[in-house]
């Protein structure tokens, strides 16, 4: 597995080191002992699947409010994906900021969201299959989110999304949400 840091404090971009053979490949996409060398999560309660069944389907920009904010580790079992988080922990240099990867079932790519950061994603293919490891438990009360097209973010996605809830939809701005500079 390769871990990557991104431009983001604390989101890493992890990878897959597949062998190869005539049958296909095997590659390991968890290791307790590769997180815990980078002082990483390694303990999920939850793993979830998402299925969007259209092209530039959207969402997102979703998180949990403390104390049941969680880390995230996504990956795209079917398709390919333009995933995205966004920093929201006031002490963080990169507050405010995103960064974003492409992840596919063909580059077998995996971002490691931490605690206090919002993700969202946009599907590129028809049938993208999201999968989720998640370190806190759905807690309803905590759920909250933020506008994908916040000005205040400027999240330059791939393409304009063709479909999404209503939910996310009308999220609140960065600046109505709390998670002022």
């Amino acid at each position: 597995m390769l871990f990557t840091r991104t431009d983001l404090e604390g989101v890493w971009l992890i990878e897959a080191s597949p062998i190869r053979d005539e049958r296909g490949l095997f590659a390991r996409t968890f290791c307790i002992d590769e997180m815990n060398v980078r002082g990483l999560e390694h303990r999920f309660v939850q793993h979830s699947l998402s299925r969007s069944t259209a092209k530039h389907t959207l969402r997102g920009l979703h998180f949990q409010r403390a104390p049941h904010a969680e880390v995230k580790v996504v990956s795209c079992l079917n398709g390919a994906i333009w995933d995205v988080a966004v920093d929201l922990r006031p002490q963080s240099p990169t507050y405010r900021r995103w960064t974003a990867a492409e992840l596919s079932a063909d580059n077998m790519r995996q971002l490691y969201i931490p605690k206090g950061c919002a993700h969202g994603f946009l599907s590129l293919t028809e049938d993208a299959v999201v999968g989720y490891l998640i370190s806190t438990r759905y807690h309803p009360s905590a759920a909250a989110g933020l506008r994908y097209d916040d000005p205040a973010l400027a999240i330059d996605w791939p393409a304009a999304p063709a479909v999404m809830s209503e939910k996310d939809r009308n999220w609140p701005l960065l600046a109505d949400s709390g998670h002022h500079a």
